[in-house]
């Protein structure tokens, strides 16, 4: 591991420090520093430091995202992970009891406290920005008039061919 790290927190479960360990040294086979590595992922420097510290769990996507840069099979890692959100310490290695836990649901995916499904973290914790998407009904109003057009233009062409 490299000589930068700093040493991870005593008390953490040995599945978390497994992972986190296996994640810095994934990170360092990159050659990336951590402000590469969040151009390169999509997760800040700050996030990545906060997961490779065991500050707190990253998203299962984080991790994804750091096997496709460095090529590996996510899989595995993906295995630990899931063992690691199992144990974590809530609140991360050493804060206060602020974070929610990390809890599987039946399906493998994460949720908040409880149990309850939640969505995926995207690139930021925190409060979420709200969405630019347009509502559904909005596409399917473009699809049905681009349809309709499409039928009217080709009616146009079948009566001009019948009448002339």
């Amino acid at each position: 591991m490299s000589a930068a790290w700093r040493p991870l927190p005593e008390g953490l479960p040995p599945e978390v420090r497994h992972f986190v360990e296996q994640l810095r040294l994934l990170k360092d086979r990159t050659g990336l520093s951590l402000v590469a590595l969040g151009k390169e992922t999509a997760y800040s420097k700050s996030s990545w430091q906060r997961y490779l510290n065991a500050q707190q769990p990253p998203p299962r996507q984080a991790v994804t995202a750091l096997c496709r840069v460095a090529q590996e099979d996510s899989e595995r890692f993906c295995a630990r992970w899931e063992l690691a959100v199992r144990v974590w310490p809530r609140g991360g290695a050493g804060g206060a009891d602020s974070a929610p836990r990390v809890v599987l649901s039946k399906a493998g995916e994460h949720a908040k406290d409880g149990g309850r499904r939640a969505r995926p973290s995207a690139r930021r914790s925190g409060p979420r920005r709200p969405s630019r998407k347009r509502p559904a009904w909005t596409w399917r109003s473009i699809a049905g008039l681009t349809a309709l057009l499409i039928l009217m233009a080709l009616l146009e062409g079948l009566l001009r061919n019948l009448m002339g």
